[in-house]
């Protein structure tokens, strides 16, 4: 005596019966495989890897017995087949072209992250981290990169006359940058509206009767450090201050151990100021501290706004006033835009600009 099931092609297909004449369902000795999870749902084996890979072309009681049959089995697909079936390995590289250090000291980074794992995982895609130093040899990550590990990248931190992202865009694999990219066109990329961001904070300082506004810019091998410092200069040339090269200072970096030197470098050729703005957080936390030393009370003798909202602005002394730029929506709509490009739903450059805003506090 035989029970049987229909597969969705309409053939029936025996299920093993038991001494007793019920339904056998003793699992497997070992890790079950899908010709095992086939018998078990009693469906042919090319049914089974339809209802694995999500293909409509599955009857819904067919599809039902076999999530049972994996379900009971405890059947876990193995991701090397998988991958030869669908030509995909779901999983997106997140390159970031600076050192460790550099991670977990810039809280930029932590938002941009979690907004893109966190989209990933909706789109059942897993993130792999990994880093690639300007100054390093990057042959073995581009090699692996190129070599169909991954569906994807997305790439933070890019500098000015750096390879590696013409190289995966010449490739064809789709990429996405985090920030405008400079001197590399076309090619997909999210960022936030760093040249309003600065203008906006030089144009509050001024409402607010300042008159001599200094900046301690980003590095301006990076797109963000030039739109950051344009802002600056459109913000003075708007309210007709004065437009002066000593008054400005640029960072080798967006870190605080930047912003001491740079500050530093400021306070001595910049002479009595109203205010500064700074390209980061970091760097303007790092100001409050050398203005410290110059005798200088923030706001009481010079009003300070910082630039990316990190939590490091809330808990500062006194909290500061910074631009808000939305990295969690980024970082979400990264791996938005990289998703599409994968599955072949988007073509072509792919830019988003997001939108910024002041967030006072009571550094200004």
């Amino acid at each position: 005596m035989t029970d049987t099931r229909s597969d969705d092609a309409g053939a029936p297909r025996p299920t093993p019966l038991g001494a007793n004449g019920q339904t056998s369902r003793k699992r497997s000795a070992g890790r079950p495989t899908l010709d095992t999870v086939a018998r078990h749902a009693g469906v042919g084996r090319g049914t089974v890897s339809r209802v694995i890979n999500g293909s409509p072309k599955v009857a819904e009681d067919t599809r039902t017995a076999v999530l049972d049959a994996i379900k009971e089995l405890g059947y876990v697909p193995n991701q090397a087949a998988r991958t030869l079936v669908t030509q995909r390995t779901d999983t997106v590289a997140l390159v970031v072209t600076e050192s460790q250090e550099w991670l977990w000291g810039e809280p930029f980074f932590a938002g941009v992250l979690r907004g893109a794992s966190d989209q990933l995982a909706e789109d059942n895609m897993r993130l792999m981290l990994t880093f690639a130093p300007k100054d390093g040899d990057r042959s073995r990550l581009e090699s692996y990169l190129m070599g169909g590990h991954v569906d994807g990248v997305m790439m933070v931190s890019s500098h000015s006359g750096d390879p590696l992202p013409e190289r995966l865009e010449e490739s064809g694999i789709p990429m996405v940058l985090c920030g405008t990219p400079t001197g590399l066109n076309p090619v997909a990329y999210v960022d936030c509206d760093n040249r309003s961001g600065a203008r906006q904070a030089v144009e509050y300082l001024a409402e607010k009767g300042c008159r001599r506004i200094g900046t301690i810019a980003g590095p301006q091998d990076m797109q963000v450090g030039v739109d950051r410092l344009n802002g600056y200069w459109d913000g003075l040339r708007g309210h007709r201050l004065p437009v002066e090269d000593d008054l400005v200072t640029i960072a080798g970096g967006f870190d605080e151990a930047s912003g001491v030197k740079a500050a530093r470098e400021l306070f001595e050729k910049g002479g009595r100021m109203d205010a500064i703005v700074a390209a980061s957080d970091p760097l303007a936390i790092a100001t409050m501290r050398i203005a410290r030393e110059h005798g200088m009370d923030v706001p009481g003798d010079l009003a300070l706004i910082g630039f990316d909202d990190s939590p490091m602005a809330e808990v500062a002394e006194p909290p500061l006033t910074t631009v808000h730029q939305p990295t969690e929506t980024m970082g979400r709509e990264m791996a938005r835009l990289l998703g599409g490009r994968i599955r072949g739903e988007e073509a072509g450059p792919l830019v988003t600009i997001l939108g910024t805003r002041i967030v006072v506090r009571q550094s200004a």
